[in-house]
């Protein structure tokens, strides 16, 4: 059960599009960020878990979907940012680039398709991080894992605060939407307003704390959503030119990934990374700009194809590296003082994988077969019990 302690917390993004970031603030948003992506990743899990075993488990599949789509999103966007700190080696193009990518527009897409009938939702990265707060508190409302003993007046602290965002957010709604969403949160703050005097009193309000969050998440979730849809309406020209200069900051931090593979690996995976400027500059004519919109999706699918592949090749060899020392360390173990000779042999079969990985650039297709020799071996290692190692080699090649 996740308890209210647990929940994630997107933190605050420094600066703003177009400006650079401070040094300073850049890895203290980077180390946040990053510690709520795996929070927000085991707490996704939790509820991933508690929908498949609901009754009603099908009717929170959207919203799972979308979860884990945003998450995705920004953990992807999380290694750009990562690639492009360098750990701390950043001058001021380095920083302004920075700056983009949390700014600039989000690839929400999956590999099926669009998380949306509409297509990627057009949210910055501070957006699709507050989103995902919201999306994940109403899935835990729904399903009930925040428990009822729970504190009271944390949860009550959490729901003011939840209001208050929807209370800014209202305020920059446009003329035609204010008076909907100002009725929604006069609705919100009078149901927050009776709920806390009850609790005030002593009264049991557990059972309509749910609920309450369960509207808070949906209402913050909604204005999100509808205004990042208006802007992207609204402002297609400006649009274009901010996700073209987001596609730029991708390809540079995908192109620095691709000659950090090449260099370490081999054979390294080769996939163009589209220059986006090759487009072009960004048109005026509405037309146009719908048609130049299609191109720079495309590029930015592109971006990820590449980014994937050279991050995949890059965490293979990580992962050969991490299981041999696994698998050294077990036979050892188990080992215990016979079969000497087979250890020498394992020892030496370890080197050479150790060697083969450690080797700049180090030669995939050798240590996967070395690492299969190196496994067939441990099979025949006697045990202190007299039988053998056996190992299952579960998803690995």
């Amino acid at each position: 059960m996740i308890s209210v302690a647990r929940k994630a917390t997107a933190p605050r993004a420094p600066g703003r599009l177009g400006q650079p970031l401070q040094a300073q603030d850049a890895l203290e948003y980077l180390s946040a960020l990053g510690t709520w992506r795996e929070e927000r990743k085991r707490e996704l899990d939790h509820i991933d878990e508690a929908a498949l075993a609901a009754s009603d488990g099908s009717t929170h599949t959207g919203d799972l979907l979308l979860s884990m789509a945003l998450w995705k999103a920004v953990a992807d966007r999380h290694d750009l940012l990562v690639a492009t700190w360098d750990s701390g080696r950043v001058g001021p193009t380095e920083l302004e680039r920075l700056s983009t990518l949390i700014w600039g527009r989000l690839d929400t897409t999956t590999s099926g398709g669009p998380v949306s009938a509409g297509g990627a939702l057009a949210v910055s990265l501070p957006e699709a991080c507050r989103l995902s707060d919201a999306l994940a508190a109403s899935l835990r409302a729904r399903l009930g894992l925040d428990a009822s003993e729970a504190d009271v007046q944390a949860r009550l602290r959490s729901l003011r605060a939840s209001v208050e965002r929807v209370r800014d957010l209202v305020e920059r709604e446009s003329a035609i939407g204010r008076q909907s969403a100002s009725a929604t949160l006069d609705r919100l703050d009078t149901r927050l307003s009776d709920v806390a005097a009850r609790a005030q009193r002593g009264a049991d309000v557990g059972g309509l704390l749910g609920p309450l969050e369960q509207e808070c998440a949906r209402a913050e979730r909604d204005l999100i959503v509808g205004a990042s849809t208006r802007r992207a309406d609204a402002h297609d020209e400006a649009r274009a030119r901010a996700l073209r200069a987001e596609l730029e900051a991708r390809g540079a931090a995908v192109r620095a990934l691709e000659v950090r593979c090449v260099a370490q690996v081999v054979p390294a995976p080769r996939f163009a990374v589209p220059d986006v400027s090759a487009l072009g500059p960004v048109p005026t004519d509405p037309d146009a700009v719908d048609a130049y919109l299609v191109r720079l999706d495309a590029v930015g699918r592109a971006l990820t194809i590449a980014q994937d592949a050279y991050a995949s090749a890059l965490a293979e060899r990580d992962e050969l590296r991490g299981r041999l020392e696994a698998y050294a360390a077990k036979a050892t173990l188990a080992a215990g003082g016979s079969g000497t000779a087979l250890l020498a042999d394992l020892d030496e079969l370890a080197g050479r994988v150790r060697e083969t990985v450690d080797a700049s650039p180090a030669d995939l297709v050798r240590a996967r077969a070395l690492m299969a020799a190196y496994q067939a071996y441990l099979g025949a290692l006697p045990t202190t019990g007299g039988g053998s190692i056996h190992q299952t080699r579960g998803g690995h090649r």
